[in-house]
């Protein structure tokens, strides 16, 4: 775990709620205004995540000894909306908090070793009913045991995380940071995806992996599986999807 930049040796003055809100709306009036996107994360009530992706990403993060001092201060942050803006890219989350000021937060994940995405691929893909419900949120407990291995897979460690934050507090990890890992578990609510693109792993790959020996090995229970499973729903994709027809060209061809 590490953390790099930010400004130390001073505390920001008190801001009152009232003037931070005020600040936050003239800065996302002002970015909209330059054409930039904004994606804040907002909570509905306390419950941070609701599906077994967004679950596993917060149950992760406080199953770690390092991280337990601030997340408590995350959490409250990110349920009274001081993320303002939380985008994901692959291997890199960026985001701006509101606090004293309007802190510029990244943090970044160091991507998936590549054997070990095969790996998992290759134990996924033998347990084809397992997948397909995976990928639907309904999980067995032998798919839920590997993809959310502390070290076999696809959650990063502590020392896979790489934190900054502009605000003037030093340690490893801040309440602004803590709230937009928290926002992370959020924002896979709606895109799981983003789960895989941030180890910089290709999740078109276990699909394609699994489509494959559904179409070598076809039966009545898993076709029927198949055809009720909407791929374009879970990932924004269908069979028809040009990278996945091209993965499974490849997969026909090395066999």
């Amino acid at each position: 775990m590490a953390r790099y930049g930010g400004y130390y040796g001073q505390w920001a003055p008190y801001v009152t709620v009232a003037e931070r809100r005020r600040k936050a709306a003239k800065k996302m009036a002002a970015l909209k205004k330059s054409g930039r996107e904004v994606y804040p994360v907002q909570i509905e009530g306390r419950t941070i995540a609701r599906t077994f992706w967004g679950k596993a990403w917060c149950d992760h993060l406080e199953a770690y000894s390092d991280f337990e001092n601030r997340l408590p201060r995350g959490r409250t942050y990110v349920r009274n909306g001081s993320v303002l803006d939380l985008q994901i890219a692959p291997g890199e989350v960026t985001a701006l908090v509101n606090g004293s000021s309007i802190y510029t937060v990244r943090i970044g994940i160091t991507a998936l070793p590549q054997a070990r995405w095969k790996t998992l691929i290759q134990q996924c893909s033998g347990e084809i009913h397992s997948v397909i419900e995976l990928l639907q949120g309904k999980i067995s407990v032998a798919i839920m045991k590997r993809m959310t291995c502390k070290n076999q897979g696809l959650f990063p460690s502590p020392q896979q995380i790489f934190m900054q934050c502009s605000c003037p507090d030093s340690a490893v990890m801040c309440k602004h940071v803590a709230a937009v890992l928290y926002g992370v578990g959020a924002r896979l609510d709606e895109h799981p995806e983003y789960f895989f693109q941030l180890r910089k792993v290709d999740h078109l790959e276990l699909i394609a992996a699994t489509v494959s020996i559904q179409t070598a090995r076809p039966s009545k229970k898993s076709a029927k599986i198949l055809q009720s499973s909407d791929l374009s729903g879970l990932f924004g994709i269908d069979l028809e999807n040009q990278p996945v027809k091209k993965l499974l060209r490849k997969k026909r061809k090395a066999s």
